[in-house]
């Protein structure tokens, strides 16, 4: 995995996508915004992944098991990165790695709200382990699509053209 360079040498920030919980819709977005931007998207999964054609959009398949994905992610990231997760560890290790992630939703993780997110990750965990039912999240509706999208188009704009 290899970043290409901007015209000052500089790796130029791509996205990585922890891809076997995105949504198709959210995936979407994304690969359109790869060819509008020319910009590198990366879906990592443990399962066959289709992409669009073109050199843009790459899918790595990783081995089965806990947090495989995630290690490689990790491993590749660049600081200025973006990642794509709902998974609050990942997206802890991330932003320790001077990357930024956003989840599906397009809530944008921070330094200020990561602890946060994991305590109450850690909370709910707890919880379910000693046998009380907490439900998973809502499935994603359209608001939460156009807030994806609305933060991944804030990420891109702070880029250099």
């Amino acid at each position: 995995m290899t970043h290409t360079s901007t015209d000052n040498g500089h790796p130029s920030p791509q996205i990585w996508v922890d891809a076997d919980a995105c949504p198709r819709n959210i995936k979407e977005i994304l690969f359109r915004a790869a060819q509008r931007r020319q910009i590198a998207v990366t879906l990592v999964a443990n399962q066959p992944l289709s992409t669009p054609p073109g050199t843009l959009v790459k899918a790595v398949q990783v081995q089965q098991g806990f947090d495989v994905a995630d290690n490689h992610i990790v491993a590749h990231l660049q600081p200025g990165d973006l990642v794509i997760t709902a998974d609050i560890p990942l997206a802890a290790e991330v932003l320790e790695k001077g990357g930024e992630a956003i989840n599906p939703r397009g809530e944008r993780y921070t330094r200020d709200t990561i602890r946060q997110r994991l305590t109450m990750r850690n909370f709910m965990e707890e919880m379910r382990s000693s046998g009380i039912q907490t439900g998973g999240p809502l499935p994603l509706g359209p608001r939460d699509v156009q807030a994806f999208a609305n933060s991944l188009d804030r990420w891109l704009a702070r880029l250099p053209s």
